[in-house]
């Protein structure tokens, strides 16, 4: 039987090709530290100085899937060790099932050479910001142009500029594989014994959207009666309009800049391709200009339209304008955003919302010297996020991606007939192309957590911002000086090695490598023996600011996450006094040290005196002699009344004492806690008032307190009390105001002590 014989050896032979030997190993990371794991740093150099990798897959040939020129199967390639030096971030592409694809070689020594992605990474955004150089720009600097040929020729080739053999491009990605051509074009030829031929280079980028991440929503927002129109020049109104559809484009443009300027600094920052999303829709194309005049249909970032109750003139009162330095409610603005922001999403208490609001009704009032309409400002309630800006600088901004160079080389001086001067510092359209979408990005900065920083974008690095996108600088009106000749990424603006560290841990930057983190981000801190303090939080500890007295921005912070941001953060730190005193400068050593310690599930926890937490003060004694050890306090103590008290819980000391209940005296805040145990005895923490809610425990199955989870600001909000076998009471009280802290309590352990003020 000839047929099942050759079967049979096709089988043997089939299973030996396939057999493999590789073992993966894995490696567990300590949960424990005493001393820091990094030091403090404002900003870290950049990574670049690799090439595009070389490659033996020639460019005609067919899909790594199919058979191999000799007519074997191609070698599968071996299962990467859990111990690789792989960053976990950049992963290999999909490519094919036998492999990553690879890029062909370059087809000449000029040929552009991509330094800030590797071949085969993931990304997770839409526009990817790439920087390279063509040759070698020590030995010979050549100007010319790059021209970017998108996957499949999904997108128009757009160029971008080579200065000194130095070049930046935006690159439109698709979802999956992505195979990028790069061509440099030169008018002065550079020697190569074939000048004529073709400069090209490949790159593969893998494109990932995220759709677990809540989205950053970019919302315009109308006066009831606006016309929908915005200051603009009348030969820029000639040109392309000053209506809504521009400034939806415009927008639209500008949000895509912000999303890949944050995802390359992230990755600078060794954080890898995280950055914000858009919530995007089905929509004609705008990032290209040819989109819109062949009607593509592509998916872009949606662009909601809001009309609030107010009327254009409510809306450009002085008495609300921000720069109008006589106006009384220069936070009034804020107040109609949210307003209807709030109605248009009207969102549910557990759907937080990250919106972006540009007010359209923003003009310019020569006269009296004051934009009306317009206010700089981000933060929120904890429901939704919100930052607002004016439309004044709208008509500098790019409307697709073939404008970015030309709205930021644009020299033409600012007409204040029209137009504004803000700051003074966009006397070109350029610099109020910097001004307009870098100040934005500064409000969505506070919208994300972020605050005033002692650089970068938080303080006034935007003035900066075109240096991101293009490597050579006009001429300035702010600085009165040319522009610099050649930026490369060290000159350019970025985020505060702080901000990324908030956007590591925010929800709106999650990828889908992060582990899912505890629903407790909770950080507690309490004293120890020799005058240490310990802090622990369940989610891990992201880092610590440090400030002296006096301080209004943080110019010290420790870091406790590895080098690559791949390894989870430590959940104990013990902190001592002198080594925080030791990272402060020379002059602060000796003034009061503030603390503002962040864990990685978005809690926060603030001591203001790390003196005194860890002084003697904090020691008490316990009724059977032993010592007890106060903790951090919450609260402001700045209400009427406010006294300092101290409560060990008799059942912690006479382990035969039995709690029955727990009865909390409540409001819209925390009044006080009563503990009533079996001999009808009870212990008052706080005092009796509003309204009493009894929390009973089941003693017959064991049940026993075991800590509180507690919302608090400038008081206690509310209280809900925990359990040992998994129970909750709810929240008495306030259960959205202030922020979220989980306090244990272990029964066992003789030293509980309870220190709040009222």
């Amino acid at each position: 039987m000839p047929f099942f014989k050759d079967l049979k050896d096709l089988r043997r032979r089939s299973r030996a090709s396939f057999r493999s030997t590789d073992k993966s190993s894995s490696n567990s990371n300590s949960t424990i530290s005493t001393v820091p794991t990094a030091q403090s740093t404002s900003t870290l150099s950049s990574y670049y100085g690799s090439t595009t990798p070389p490659s033996t897959l020639q460019p005609h040939s067919s899909s790594p899937n199919l058979l191999t020129p000799n007519g074997l199967a191609p070698d599968l390639p071996k299962r990467p060790s859990a111990g690789s030096a792989q960053s976990r971030y950049s992963i290999m592409g999909l490519g094919s099932a036998n492999g990553p694809m690879k890029a062909p070689p370059p087809t000449s020594p000029y040929a552009p050479q991509i330094l800030s992605v590797t071949d085969n990474s993931w990304v997770h955004q839409k526009v990817l910001l790439v920087y390279g150089q063509i040759g070698d720009p020590a030995q010979q600097a050549i100007d010319g142009s790059v021209s970017v040929n998108h996957h499949q020729d999904g997108f128009p080739s757009i160029s971008w500029p080579v200065c000194d053999s130095h070049f930046k491009a935006l690159v439109h990605l698709t979802p999956g594989p992505n195979r990028l051509r790069f061509d440099f074009t030169s008018t002065k030829r550079p020697s190569h014994p074939t000048p004529n031929s073709m400069h090209a280079s490949f790159l593969n980028v893998n494109y990932l959207p995220l759709d677990s991440a809540p989205p950053l929503q970019l919302v315009i927002l109308l006066g009831k009666d606006s016309p929908a129109t915005f200051d603009a020049v009348p030969e820029r109104i000639q040109r392309e309009g000053n209506g809504l559809d521009t400034a939806i484009r415009k927008f639209r443009t500008a949000a895509y800049l912000w999303q890949s300027f944050t995802g390359e600094q992230m990755y600078r920052n060794m954080f890898g391709r995280r950055c914000f999303r858009f919530e995007e829709e089905w929509q004609p194309g705008t990032l290209s200009s040819r989109d819109r005049d062949s009607g593509q249909m592509r998916n872009e970032a949606r662009i909601h339209v809001v009309r609030s109750d107010k009327t254009v003139a409510e809306i450009r009162d002085l008495e609300i304008a921000q720069q109008y330095e006589p106006a009384g409610k220069k936070g009034e603005l804020f107040s109609i955003a949210m307003e209807a922001v709030r109605r248009y999403f009207n969102p549910t208490p557990n759907q937080k919302q990250y919106v972006a609001c540009l007010f359209m009704d923003t003009t310019w009032d020569k006269k009296k010297g004051v934009v009306r309409g317009h206010a700089a400002l981000g933060g929120g309630d904890g429901n939704i996020q919100l930052a607002i800006f004016g439309s004044h600088a709208l008509q500098s901004f790019p409307a697709c991606l073939e404008d970015v160079v030309s709205a930021f080389s644009d020299c033409t001086r600012t007409d204040t007939n029209y137009v504004v001067n803000d700051c003074n510092e966009s006397g070109s359209n350029w610099e109020a192309a910097n001004i307009g979408i870098g100040a934005f990005l500064h409000e969505v900065g506070h919208l994300f957590g972020s605050p005033h920083q002692e650089s970068g974008i938080m303080l006034r690095d935007y003035v900066r911002l075109n240096r991101t996108f293009l490597c050579r600088e006009p001429f300035s009106t702010r600085t009165k000086s040319p522009g610099q000749r050649l930026c490369l990424p060290k000159d350019e603006c970025a985020w505060h090695r702080l901000d990324c560290l908030r956007f590591r841990y925010h929800p709106c930057f999650k990828i889908p490598t992060d582990p899912v983190l505890s629903s407790d981000g909770s950080v507690q801190v309490w004293a120890v023996e020799s005058g240490n303090v310990m802090v622990t939080a369940t989610t891990g500890i992201a880092f610590i600011e440090i400030f002296s007295e006096g301080d209004d921005l943080c110019r010290t912070h420790i870091e406790y996450i590895d080098g690559n941001g791949s390894g989870g953060p430590l959940q104990q730190v013990m902190l001592t006094e002198a080594d925080l005193r030791s990272r402060l400068p020379a002059d602060r050593q000796k003034k009061r040290i503030k603390l503002d310690i962040f864990a990685a599930g978005q809690g926060k926890h603030t001591v203001e005196d790390f003196s005194a937490l860890a002084s003697k003060s904090a020691l008490m004694k316990l009724p059977n002699g032993r010592a007890g050890f106060r903790g951090s306090k919450l609260g402001f103590s700045q209400t009427e009344g406010s006294q300092a008290q101290d409560l060990i819980l008799e059942n912690v000391v006479h382990q035969t004492k039995l709690m029955l209940q727990i009865k909390v005296f409540h409001g819209f805040a925390l009044d006080g806690i009563e503990f009533m145990y079996e001999d009808r005895t009870t212990q008052l923490f706080g005092k009796r008032g509003g309204k009493p809610s009894i929390f009973s425990l089941d003693t017959r199955r064991g049940e026993t307190l075991m800590g509180f989870y507690l919302r608090a600001g400038l008081w206690i909000d509310g209280v809900e009390i925990l359990t040992s076998t998994g129970r909750r009471s709810g929240v008495f009280g306030n259960a959205t105001g202030g922020s979220g802290y989980y306090t244990s309590y272990a029964p066992n352990v003789e030293g509980l002590s309870a220190n709040e003020r009222y």
